[in-house]
């Protein structure tokens, strides 16, 4: 017997989210830097927990899949958007109806904002030394 699961990629400044949907009744595995957490604990706010479930929650797919996640790098804000854009990736593998009503929610875009590098010069990224005239 194989393993029937849809496979999305979610990624968001630094975190980098794999996320697989496996049918079940809505459990969350979450594994974060290698590490098994309790999802409940590790996303405290809700924020967070909204977030993570908005692409089920606009599919009405929330009990449907249990999801398997793993994520690498970033923040807790960082960590809980790539997870959102993996598992909304993931439905439209399940399903490909599905995509103009995650499209229409804004959950497929990627969001491309991230930190700005540092140049040669300069204090930051783009703060500069105090000039002075003389």
């Amino acid at each position: 017997m194989s393993l029937i699961q849809y496979y999305g990629t979610g990624k968001r400044k630094t975190s980098v989210a794999r996320v697989f949907l496996r049918p079940g009744k809505g459990d969350i595995t979450l594994y974060v830097n290698k590490k098994p957490r309790q999802f409940v604990e590790y996303f405290n706010l809700d924020s967070h927990k909204h977030t993570i479930k908005q692409p089920l929650l606009v599919t009405e797919t929330e009990n449907k899949f249990s999801v398997f996640i793993r994520v690498n790098g970033g923040g807790m804000n960082g960590q809980a958007e790539a997870i959102r854009l993996g598992i909304a990736r993931a439905l439209v593998e399940f399903n490909k109806e599905l995509r103009s009503t995650l499209k229409q929610a804004g959950l497929l875009t990627r969001d491309a904002r991230i930190k700005e590098r540092k140049k040669y010069g300069l204090l930051g990224a783009r703060k500069a030394p105090q000039y002075h005239k003389r």
